[in-house]
């Protein structure tokens, strides 16, 4: 059965490039009792979960992470690509399809023990999420679970998570 918000997902085919069915979210982004609806969600299936603060990939994990940080009564804190933060950074490098990629966030974010909720609009095949995970252990912090608005199942990025938690608001077989 079809989540609710599903209505505000448009498919765009063949985008990036031929055979790619694209979930564009900006019809979701654009409608406030949508946006409203996606956060709120999020929220009930991680509230349960022990969290000091929210931690987000740029650019799109950003919009679903810091009202949904607001929201749990929690931090957030900012994963970015190379070259975008002020401070003493520490970095992650990761495989991309064709190349690699890298994330950093402050060295001081943060400290061991702390309970991360790592957040992103998409989970596709994992890679970026994988990164963050490992980004967030190497500083001696826990993640607790990884949020998602949408799973694209079939590209079992949920397994290349194990064994962290992964919950997703809406979800495509």
């Amino acid at each position: 059965m079809p989540h609710p918000l599903d209505r505000f997902i448009r498919n765009i085919p063949d985008f990036p490039k031929p055979g790619i069915q694209f979930k564009d979210i900006t019809p979701l982004l654009a409608d406030p009792g949508a946006l409203r609806a996606a956060v709120d969600g999020l929220a009930d299936l991680v509230r349960s979960h022990p969290i000091d603060v929210v931690g987000a990939a740029e650019a799109r994990g950003f919009l679903f992470g810091t009202p949904l940080a607001l929201s749990l009564g929690v931090g957030f804190v900012p994963i970015r690509k190379p070259g975008k933060l002020p401070y003493l950074r520490v970095s992650q490098v990761y495989e991309l399809e064709y190349g690699q990629d890298t994330l950093e966030m402050h060295a001081d974010a943060l400290r061991p023990g702390t309970r991360v909720l790592l957040v992103d609009d998409v989970l596709a095949t994992g890679g970026t999420m994988k990164a963050c995970c490992e980004l967030v252990q190497s500083t001696g912090a826990h993640v607790a679970a990884c949020a998602f608005l949408i799973e694209l199942g079939f590209l079992e990025g949920r397994a290349r998570l194990a064994p962290t938690e992964v919950v997703s608001l809406i979800r495509y077989p």
